[in-house]
């Protein structure tokens, strides 16, 4: 499973940001293709980013999965493992933009 950042060259002025973090999730089917898969990963991201939200900068944030994950690996399309490796992952992808974000 790759979870990767979003190319962050365009940044919104301050004027038109919003005074909050704002999430997009984009988690498609043909990298996820059962919908029970989908869901988790959108409610691991939503939770990740809900417990580091101070920590990032106020904005629009989108996080987008954009690899299939090894399905030999994860064989059911809601367990205990993919959960744990999708939530490590986003917590690592969520610590360097915090701190990409404090580097400005």
């Amino acid at each position: 499973m790759a979870i990767q950042a979003v190319d962050d060259s365009t940044v919104l002025a301050p004027a038109t940001a919003p005074e909050a973090v704002w999430l997009g999730t984009v988690v498609p089917k043909r990298h996820a293709k059962r919908s029970v898969t989908r869901t988790l990963l959108k409610r691991q991201i939503r939770s990740a980013v809900t417990g580091r939200a101070d920590a990032l900068a106020h904005g629009l944030w989108v996080v987008r999965l954009r690899a299939p994950f090894d399905r030999a690996q994860f064989v059911s399309a809601a367990s205990d493992k993919l959960r744990r490796a999708a939530r490590e992952e986003l917590d690592q992808l969520l610590v360097s933009a915090a701190q990409r974000m404090a580097a400005r």
